[in-house]
């Protein structure tokens, strides 16, 4: 399912015209970048948890030279979802 497809269901689902279903879901697309990005975690109940965990730089190895190196420090997106959207997932 792409963005267009969500913009589409929540137009037909909400009755309302494509430029309001489009602006609505660019509106929470775009707090949820900017939370995501403050380092802060969003929490969606029923559906699951969107975290911001910080990596520290470790030292690591070059597969193909065999040379030893540093990998930088980074933030690295993860998503654990709900119990509710893993059983429905699964059938349940």
């Amino acid at each position: 399912m792409t963005k267009a497809d969500i913009v589409e269901k929540i137009a037909e689902n909400c009755g309302i015209t494509k430029r309001e279903s489009i602006d609505m879901v660019e509106s929470v697309f775009s707090i949820l970048k900017s939370t995501l990005e403050d380092g802060e975690d969003i929490k969606i109940s029923g559906f699951g948890k969107f975290e911001v965990k910080k990596k520290h730089a470790r030292k690591g190895r070059n597969p193909q030279t065999g040379e030893a190196i540093t990998i930088d420090a980074r933030s690295v997106l993860t998503f654990k979802p709900s119990t509710l959207l893993k059983s429905a997932v699964n059938g349940g």
